[in-house]
């Protein structure tokens, strides 16, 4: 079941749509995007072996930040997919994409079975459905490959928390248009397509983070992010 992330939306900022609101993010993204979010998840995933991949894709790769993190880890050959070109510049500057395109997670374009890994970081919420994202990372997928999926928790949209940013112009808080999809959603998303899950964590806000940015004890022990890995088991 899909929602609309607007019925709960306690901040009422402006909302703006993936494109807009990435692109004019994207000069500032890389200094408020905390690591703990998404990067202290991939740090705990056990079951890929992350320096036998091949090949990767990087959906939603946006600056880059996560395929930086598969190629400090071992992987050798990463294509980048991402709708927003100012993203892709700042991910082009990074030089560790074999290619990159601009491109719909769920009709990237790419070779079918042509990856070991797919990955995507905190995109899934901005996507009305996420099945297609489900049968495009099937198709890519070779035989035993993964899925790395880290979304933003469910639990912090249903709070009211949306996905935000500010503006450079005038530092006001602008909304990126944003859904909520519950577990069970990416479980019969993921089963329709032949996937088993091997491995999922959620991150809590605990001393770690709040040394980081202390404004967030306000939400101490809450999940705001979640890794699920699934891997492709079966022909479609």
């Amino acid at each position: 079941m899909t929602l609309e992330f607007s019925r709960y939306d306690t901040r009422r900022y402006p909302t703006v749509s993936v494109t807009d609101g990435y692109g004019d993010w994207s000069a500032h993204y890389e200094q408020t995007v905390h690591d703990e979010m998404d990067i202290a998840l991939l740090d705990r995933v056990s079951s890929v072996k992350w320096n036998s991949v091949a090949a990767a894709v990087d959906l939603a790769c946006g600056t880059g930040r996560i395929g930086a993190w598969l190629r400090a880890h071992g992987v050798r050959e990463i294509d980048g997919v991402d709708l927003t070109p100012e993203m892709l510049d700042r991910a082009r500057a990074r030089n560790i994409y074999r290619s990159l395109r601009i491109a719909d997670v769920g009709d990237t374009g790419l070779n079918s079975a042509s990856y070991d890994l797919v990955t995507q970081s905190l995109a899934d919420e901005h996507l009305q459905s996420i099945t297609p994202l489900y049968n495009e990372t099937a198709r890519l997928l070779r035989s035993g490959g993964h899925f790395v999926l880290v979304g933003y928790h469910p639990y912090f949209l249903l709070s009211g928390q949306p996905t935000h940013y500010h503006r450079a112009s005038d530092d006001e808080p602008v909304t990126i248009r944003s859904y909520v999809h519950f577990f069970s959603d990416h479980v019969a998303a993921a089963l329709a397509v032949g996937f088993t899950l091997v491995e999922m964590h959620e991150r809590i806000v605990d001393d770690a983070w709040i040394a980081s940015k202390p404004k967030w004890e306000k939400y101490r022990d809450r999940p705001t992010s979640f890794v699920m890995v699934w891997r492709r088991d079966a022909d479609r």
